[in-house]
């Protein structure tokens, strides 16, 4: 059987009212999402083969959640139908002929069909009492059970990341553009979506009769027009985040912050200096539905852009790397050198490097011949700032909307410039239907760098005395830290590239009392090795392909 989800059209009103009263009498247990067992029973009295139905479980479940949503549901059936040939009410015919079938149905459709699981988060915090119905749920259900308590005794939170919240395992998958100041993020941004997105701001002046500032306003009057402003000088002066909404608004950071619903609130830690250079940016738009995009600001040379900003911009970027599924590093032929702050982004993005992507765009703009050259400079600047001796992948192009100038790049650069904007489209494409192993990646990642701090804090807890000299103890413990770190990790056999940076520790750990932490209490971790061993490898086995 060969189907592919393109194959898939809108289905007629009729045939939707008929899959909402079967996804409603399928979905046993009402919470909206039809799970491997429930699917078993329903779809096979299609008389399909296990191979058959094994392929369309797959095309429907393409994000390899674990369950079938109203939406999946229509293209599986979709694909039953067109695999049958023959109409839905005689596929599923001894489906339809069981007594009160639907009469229930109707009874149940109006709350069932598209309803959610429900949040696992009551305002108390505790979990709620709902079955655990896919992947992401069951992952919130470990971290509540076993990560966060370990998490919450040894101040992991205030040490390396905000505690999980509902809707940071609801996202959607976010793609995060770094770089100077001119190299195309936004007009990327907005090459991707087909349009502009909202978010300029008006700026105000004393006198309006300058002939100056009359141009400026007409200027500034056009780009609120037209959308986001785009120009060779530095344009976006903050972090925006490009996201799906029912109108196109602009929402400011402080607002975005506190909002339950959306996975911000861990960005209330850097500040109001930050909150008011972060804002949110929601419009319709079809591939925001599936993606969502963060717009920072470019980077400039200089010290002074260390010393001048107002809030932690590194620490920022760590913040956004730890959510993103994808980050483009974007370069312009003529802007390769790597300033002091983009070299500090580029080191605090270490341990994400399976998410870095390089773009080397308007490379329209050169001939081959210098384009070669570009392109060598780039890979030794980048060698020299990642140390690595893995060569990361690098897509060379001009992603905009104008036509590619021939005249400098020739036939060759334009279908070179064609199959490399087809790779990172198809990359962008796959980032969706790997959100939920992504997802599950960095929970992994955060479970292992909460153990290894658990270790370390109780480590350094236990070489405090008990009365005098706490103080001297204290300084000396933080002066030769990396020997402390060394001495945990031959004492539990862990990996050394498992620790974190060692710098930003002892910054962070000369702030607390080391005889206030907790001491070690192995249940904890021992609830977290379970976890990692054995919990997450039998989810995963709960919820993969019912016909695998």
């Amino acid at each position: 059987m060969e189907i592919g989800s393109s194959s898939i059209g809108r289905c007629s009103k009729e045939h939707q009212k008929l899959y909402q009263i079967w996804f409603s009498c399928a979905d046993s247990d009402g919470d909206g999402r039809i799970t491997g067992t429930d699917a078993q029973k329903f779809l096979s009295m299609s008389n399909l083969s296990r191979q058959d139905l094994k392929q369309v479980w797959s095309i429907a479940d393409s994000k390899r959640q674990g369950y079938l949503g109203y939406d999946e549901f229509v293209v599986a059936m979709q694909l039953i139908m067109r695999t049958c040939n023959h109409p839905p009410w005689k596929v599923f015919k001894p489906f339809l002929s069981r007594n009160g079938v639907k009469a229930r149905a109707t009874l149940r459709l109006s709350g069932s069909v598209h309803s959610s699981s429900g949040s696992w988060f009551s305002k108390t915090g505790k979990m709620s009492s709902k079955p655990v119905t896919s992947i992401v749920d069951g992952l919130k259900n470990l971290y509540i059970k076993k990560l966060k308590p370990l998490e919450v005794t040894y101040k992991f939170n205030e040490f390396v990341c905000p505690l999980l919240t509902s809707s940071d395992f609801e996202a959607k998958p976010m793609v995060m553009l770094l770089g100077q100041y001119s190299t195309g993020k936004t007009t990327f941004i907005k090459h991707l979506m087909g349009c502009t997105y909202p978010g300029n701001s008006f700026p105000r002046f004393i006198s309006f009769h300058h002939p100056l500032v009359c141009l400026f306003l007409a200027t500034q009057l056009l780009s609120l027009v037209t959308g986001a402003h785009i120009g060779p000088e530095p344009t976006t002066d903050r972090f925006v985040v490009v996201m799906n909404g029912a109108d196109d608004r602009s929402i400011p950071g402080n607002t975005i912050a506190v909002q339950a619903d959306m996975p911000f609130s861990g960005l209330q830690s850097f500040g109001t200096a930050f909150l008011s250079k972060f804002e949110c940016s929601q419009l319709p738009n079809p591939l925001l539905e599936h993606i969502t995009f963060v717009d920072t600001p470019g980077v400039l040379s200089g010290e002074k852009q260390r010393t001048q900003r107002s809030y932690d911009f590194t620490g920022a970027i760590s913040w956004f790397a730890i959510k993103c599924d994808l980050i483009l590093l974007l370069f312009d032929p003529h802007k390769l050198d790597i300033s002091d702050e983009f070299k500090r982004v580029i080191e605090s993005l270490r341990g994400h490097d399976d998410k870095i992507r390089v773009v080397l765009n308007k490379a329209d703009q050169i001939d081959t011949q210098q384009l070669m050259r570009v392109y060598g400079a780039l890979m030794w600047s980048l060698g020299k700032v990642l140390n690595t001796p893995e060569v990361m992948r690098v897509y060379i192009g001009s992603f905009n909307d104008k036509p590619i100038n021939n005249a400098a790049a020739g036939p060759l650069g334009e279908e070179l410039f064609q199959k490399e904007q087809d790779n990172l489209l198809n990359d962008l494409k796959d980032i969706p239907k790997k959100a939920c192993d992504r997802r599950i990646n960095e929970f992994v990642k955060r479970a292992r760098a909460a153990k290894i701090h658990a270790l370390i804090i109780s480590h350094l807890r236990n070489e405090m005395p008990a009365m005098i000299g706490k103080a001297k103890t204290q300084q000396r413990l933080i002066d030769n830290l990396a020997i402390e770190f060394a001495k945990v990790q031959r004492e539990q056999h862990l990996p050394l590239g498992d620790f974190p940076n060692v710098d930003q520790f002892r910054e962070r750990l000369s702030g607390y009392s080391i005889d206030k932490f907790e001491k070690l209490k192995p249940k904890m971790i021992q609830c977290v090795d379970e976890m990692l061993a054995y919990d997450i490898p039998q989810l995963l086995k709960d919820f993969r392909n019912p016909y695998d």
